[in-house]
């Protein structure tokens, strides 16, 4: 089977470094658009979708973010597998009908998260409490109906499922670069933070939080079993 093809949807307002962190951890054929300035799929003709970070909030009136959502319901109404990351799974939420909001605090650095549905193949093979890099201050405060909750910590939820949509609040893309990239831009928040979070951008945490990447693996193996019933099912 050749590798699946994905609606790569960037909302990092060009942050060059967005595509190189996906483009390594996909096994997939990306076709890129940057959703910031307006281009979305004219189709829905792919295998799977990922949508990005961004340092906008999903509950913005912009109208780049309000073509994003519909976008991204239609594709999930369609079966579309699609998988969300920071912001892309804050869109995934509102799109099927969830809420986000501003939690008044900002989480950064590296975070521990607890699964809440060891079930789930998105989150197989790791562990019940992992490492992740984290950088937010939005979350998903009421899930989409008739979704699940996948992981989660004490600034809420961290990782949900509904059907084909997964979302998931952390960085399992993010190399130590990135990490000390963003970290640096949150010039907002408290110096001592901000060292306090660089101080923790270690090899050791790095490489504990790679555990994490094999969620990308996960959701491509999903896809292509979701690709092969529909060919089954069209035969």
């Amino acid at each position: 089977m050749t590798r699946p093809r994905f609606a790569f949807l960037d909302a990092s307002h060009s942050d060059s470094s967005t595509s190189r962190n996906f483009r390594r951890e996909l096994d997939a054929d990306l076709s890129e658009f940057d959703v910031t300035e307006g281009n979305l799929p004219a189709h829905f003709d792919y295998d799977g979708v990922v949508i990005t970070g961004s340092s906008s909030s999903v509950y913005w009136d912009d109208e780049w973010i309000q073509n994003l959502l519909s976008w991204v319901a239609e594709a999930d109404e369609r079966g579309l597998p699609i998988l969300g990351v920071c912001f892309g799974h804050q869109v995934v939420a509102q799109a099927l009908g969830g809420t986000v909001e501003d939690m008044g605090e900002f989480e950064l650095g590296y975070s521990r998260i607890s699964k809440t549905d060891d079930g789930d193949e998105l989150l197989s093979d790791i562990s019940e409490e992992f490492l992740v890099f984290t950088s937010h201050g939005d979350v998903v405060t009421e899930l989409p109906p008739g979704a699940t909750l996948l992981a989660e910590n004490e600034f809420g939820v961290h990782a949900f499922r509904r059907n084909h949509a997964f979302g998931v609040q952390f960085h399992p893309e993010y190399d130590m670069d990135t990490a000390e990239k963003i970290t640096r831009s949150k010039d907002f928040l408290p110096d001592d933070q901000i060292q306090s979070v660089l101080d923790g951008i270690t090899a050791e945490n790095f490489d504990a939080a790679c555990e994490a990447k094999r969620l990308f693996d996960n959701f491509v193996i999903y896809v292509d079993r979701v690709r092969a019933e529909s060919t089954t099912s069209a035969a």
